[in-house]
C-alpha cells in the first residue's frame, strides 16, 4: 500500500465535496422532469455502477474479482448502508422536514465518526478536533438557519438521524477496507450490492417516460436541455466520481479528518442555492460558511505528523 499523502488527501475529499455539492442542484433538474426520488436513486446507482464495471472492464481487471470472506462482507455492508442506505434516508428526511434541517442533522455525521473513534476504537483525538467538530457543526447550523420553521415530524427526523449514521459508516466502513483492498475494487462492489438491493425495491425498469427535453430551473429555466443527459451528469459528476474520490481520500487522511472537510457540501450547496436557484444568502449565513471552513482549518492542524490508516 502506497504511503499516505496528506495533501493529496485533502484535494481528492475537496473535489469531492464540490461535485457533491453541485450535484445537488442538477439532481433537481433531473427530478424536475418527472422522476420519483426511488426512480432516480434506482437510475444514479444502476448508472453508477454500470460506469465502475465498465472502467474496470477496460482497464483494471482485477477489481471485478468478487472479494472474498471478510472482505466481501464488507464491501456489502458498504454498498447497503453507506450508499444506498444514505440516499433513501436522506431523500424521506428532505420531503418531511426542511433542507436546511436534514442537512444539519446528516452533517453529525462527524460527530459520530469521532465519538466512534475515541469509544470504540480507544483513539486518542487531540482537543481540537471536537472544537474543529463543534464549530462546523454551528456554523452549518447558522448556514442552514435552523431557527426558520423547525417540523417535529418525527419520521423525518429519524431517516435524517440515519443518513447521519449511514454517511459516517461509508467512510468508517471505506477506511477500514483501505487497509486491505484496492479501493477501485471496493467501491465497485459495494455499488453492486447496493444496485441488487435497489432494484428489489424500485426496478430500472419501471422508470417513467421522460420528456425530450426539461427546464433547468432557477435562473436557467429558460434553457432546455435533455433530462437523459442530466441524468448522466448525475451517474457521472454526482456519483462515480466524487464517491470514488472520497474513497481515495480515505487512503491518505482517518475518516476524522474526511468528514469534516466533507462538510464543503452543505456549504456549496447554500451558495449554489442562491446563484442558481435565486435562494437568499445572507449575512449571516455566510458567517456560518466562514465558521464551517475555520473549522475544517482545525481538523487539519489536529492531526498527527504521521498519518497511518489503522489495519483490520
Amino acid at each position: 500500500m502506497p504511503r499516505p499523502n496528506p495533501r493529496l488527501g485533502y484535494a481528492l475529499i475537496i473535489t469531492a465535496a464540490v461535485l457533491f455539492g453541485v450535484n445537488g442542484g442538477v439532481s433537481r433538474v433531473a427530478m424536475g422532469a418527472g422522476l420519483s426520488p426511488e426512480s432516480f436513486t434506482t437510475l444514479r446507482i444502476t448508472g453508477g455502477t454500470l460506469v465502475f464495471v465498465g472502467y474496470a472492464a477496460c482497464f483494471r481487471r482485477s477489481a471485478l474479482v468478487r472479494p472474498q470472506g471478510t472482505a466481501l462482507l464488507l464491501a456489502v455492508a458498504l454498498g447497503l448502508v453507506g450508499v444506498l442506505g444514505l440516499q433513501l434516508t436522506y431523500n424521506v428526511a428532505i420531503n418531511r422536514l426542511p433542507l436546511g434541517i436534514s442537512l444539519l442533522i446528516e452533517y453529525l455525521a462527524p460527530v459520530l465518526v469521532v465519538l466512534w473513534v475515541r469509544f470504540v476504537r480507544r483513539e486518542e483525538v487531540r482537543p481540537r478536533m471536537w472544537a474543529a467538530v463543534a464549530l462546523s457543526v454551528v456554523g452549518l447550523g447558522v448556514v442552514s438557519r435552523v431557527w426558520n420553521g423547525l417540523a417535529f415530524d418525527g419520521l423525518g427526523i429519524v431517516m435524517a438521524l440515519l443518513a447521519a449514521v449511514c454517511f459516517a459508516t461509508y467512510f468508517l466502513l471505506g477506511e477500514h477496507n483501505m487497509g486491505a483492498d484496492d479501493p477501485l475494487r471496493v467501491i465497485l462492489w459495494a455499488f453492486v450490492a447496493a444496485t441488487v438491493a435497489m432494484n428489489l425495491v424500485q426496478p430500472v425498469w419501471t422508470t417513467p417516460d421522460l420528456p425530450a427535453t426539461t427546464g433547468g430551473l432557477g435562473r436557467l429555466d429558460g434553457i432546455s436541455v435533455n433530462p437523459w443527459l442530466v441524468i448522466a451528469d448525475v451517474v457521472v459528476l454526482g456519483t462515480v466520481v466524487p464517491f470514488f474520490l472520497a474513497m481515495l481520500a480515505l487512503r491518505h487522511l482517518p475518516a476524522t479528518i474526511v468528514t469534516v472537510v466533507a462538510m464543503l457540501e452543505p456549504v456549496i450547496a447554500v451558495v449554489l442555492g442562491w446563484a442558481w436557484f435565486r435562494e437568499s444568502l445572507t449575512p449571516v449565513q455566510v458567517g456560518g460558511a466562514v465558521a464551517v471552513l475555520v473549522g475544517i482549518v482545525l481538523a487539519q492542524t489536529s492531526r498527527r505528523v504521521e498519518l497511518t490508516i489503522p489495519a483490520p
